[in-house]
């Protein structure tokens, strides 16, 4: 967990120097912490609609719309990581900053899963709907977990699927899938001799990983629960 972790940091460091010149241009221009992450908020208000669009006039082969609230994804996740650095170098933490960051980034994960539901349910992904629900459970849960552990005095940090990471996983598999459907075709299925029903097809390529993080985040929304567990448990011998 200690290594993951390390890993995990030092990732982030390579990207904040990246994104260091940006920040400084924001700041410079009067952007404060919490405009940041209300523009992050907005972006996924805009992920939610192209997914809500993508249900009402696309067809079931069109998956351009997949790969664009793909791009959107990954771009309102980089506010995400712009806002916290915004606070930092600009001097310019507060407590209701660090809450307010929090709140927004719940409402914009929920409602960028709202838009996934409810494009799969509008292209009759029934099964793929229920995963993606279920990842929002677990997504919730990651958070609820830590959040409640630290209100106790536990730190609660560990576990693969953070948010950063379901971002990432989310916003780059969505954009694989719209790609895949320009060379492939949206509607291209595989089958394989002596199974009846397929067993791959383009959307796959955005509801495969959108099942593993069903999987992925309610385990570590668990094993964090165990982990607090443990510590709470240590404390109170303490």
């Amino acid at each position: 967990m200690e290594q993951q972790t390390s890993i995990r940091t030092n990732i982030q460091l390579g990207i904040y120097k990246v994104i260091d010149p940006f920040v400084k241009v924001l700041i410079k221009l009067g952007l404060t912490p919490n405009a940041v992450t209300s523009i992050g908020f907005v972006l996924n208000i805009g992920v939610a609609v192209i997914f809500i669009v993508g249900g009402e006039e696309g067809n079931r082969g069109d998956l351009t719309y997949v790969g664009w609230a793909g791009g959107l994804i990954l771009f309102a996740g980089l506010f995400d990581m712009l806002d916290g650095q915004v606070a930092r170098l600009g001097n310019m933490k507060s407590v209701f900053g660090a809450l307010y960051d929090s709140v927004l980034d719940r409402y914009s994960e929920l409602i960028m899963f709202l838009g996934i539901c409810y494009y799969l349910v509008a292209h009759h992904y029934f099964l793929s709907s229920i995963f993606a629900f279920i990842a929002m459970i677990g997504s919730m849960m990651v958070s609820y977990v830590r959040a409640r552990a630290e209100g106790l005095g536990i730190e609660c940090k560990g576990g693969l699927m953070q948010r950063p990471e379901r971002v990432i996983t989310i916003g780059v598999f969505a954009i694989a899938c719209g790609l895949s459907s320009l060379a492939l075709g949206g509607e291209y299925k595989l089958y394989v001799p002596g199974i009846k029903f397929h067993i791959f097809e383009t959307m796959s390529i955005f509801t495969f990983p959108i099942t593993l993080l069903a999987v992925l985040t309610n385990i570590t929304a668990f094993n964090r629960l165990k982990d607090a567990r443990k510590s709470l448990l240590i404390k109170e011998r303490d």
